[in-house]
């Protein structure tokens, strides 16, 4: 008897779910065709999934992620490109998917004796945010370049720092000044400065260095902090694609002013080049140029973003060879 009460039990659980799955009968429906209560055939559906009978596969229309990161690697050079699937093109959802994601691949790579540099911003912050706790021997962590903002934007650069220094257990390194300055003496005279040089000679020698891209419009941090003379503008305007480390660069990875880039403290691009992982976390509409000119400029060798920015990299028509 037990074993019929078992047998006709599992019978009503396949056809429920098959009248579910395959006929696209409302579980009411089936409660009322069964004489059992909705909550009964709720159970029975979660049953047939969680026993094999049933198996729900996903195809994702947005394409093959695998496949957009090879040719975005063989594209752009790269040691690694990682390809995360959005649901919307909007900046939010994209910082805060690209943030998870990268808080994952920060943490299968660190290991002990790393120094690990890094800038500001919303999306870095969405990194920091989501980084776990990883006790480390002899782990460095370094903000790389400067990040106090005169405008209401926050940066979040004290707030990233932070976050780094607490994942992975250690005392952080901050720069507490502008990203920008009025006149190259005054860098050159903040730079003489025995523990600001020690700071930044520590961001030069990280193996890892963890950056974005800001776009050149006027909404952006740099420009509501009121750095940038009107001149300032024209060329950033005009010429800039985005920036790193508050460094505006063209579409082809060039510096856009040398002027400018005099007046900025913090890591020089160059170096960039030297990482041993200098990763490029950025993603959606505004930062695609920006992204793109770090790309040709060689300033990275892994990038973290999202399905929709990968395609827009991919498609440039008016492409040099990389």
């Amino acid at each position: 008897m037990a074993d019929e009460r078992a047998e006709d039990k599992l019978a009503r659980i396949i056809d429920a779910a098959r009248m579910y799955y395959q006929l696209d009968y409302s579980q009411q429906e089936i409660a009322q065709t069964f004489g059992i209560s909705r909550p009964t055939v709720s159970r029975f559906l979660q049953q047939a999934k969680e026993e094999g009978y049933v198996e729900i596969r996903i195809k994702d229309p947005r394409g093959n992620n695998e496949y957009l990161a090879k040719e975005i690697e063989k594209k752009f050079q790269l040691k690694k490109a990682i390809i995360v699937s959005v649901p919307q093109y909007e900046d939010a959802i994209v910082k805060k998917y690209l943030g998870e994601e990268a808080a994952t691949y920060l943490d299968e790579i660190v290991k002990d004796g790393d120094i690990i540099a890094m800038t500001w911003g919303t999306t870095l912050y969405e990194l920091a945010s989501n980084l776990k706790s990883k006790p480390l021997k002899d782990v460095k962590v370094v903000q790389l370049n400067g990040g106090v903002s005169h405008s209401e934007i926050n940066t979040y650069a004290y707030e990233i720092v932070n976050l780094f220094g607490k994942a992975f257990h250690t005392i952080p390194y901050f720069i507490p000044l502008p990203a920008i300055v009025d006149h190259s003496v005054v860098k050159h005279a903040i730079e003489a400065d025995r523990h600001i040089r020690n700071i930044l000679n520590l961001g030069r020698l990280s193996n890892i260095a963890i950056v974005t891209v800001g776009a050149p419009t006027e909404d952006s941090v740099l420009v509501k902090a009121n750095y940038f003379s009107e001149s300032d503008l024209k060329i950033i305007y005009e010429k800039g694609a985005g920036d790193i480390c508050s460094r505006y660069i063209d579409i082809d990875g060039n510096i856009c002013s040398d002027e400018l880039n005099q007046r900025t403290i913090g890591i020089e691009l160059e170096e960039l080049k030297k990482k041993e992982q200098s990763i490029l976390i950025a993603g959606g509409v505004k930062k695609v140029d920006g992204i793109y000119g770090a790309l040709r400029g060689k300033y990275t060798n892994v990038l973290i973003t999202d399905q929709f920015t990968a395609k827009c990299l991919l498609e440039r028509s008016s492409v040099k060879p990389i």
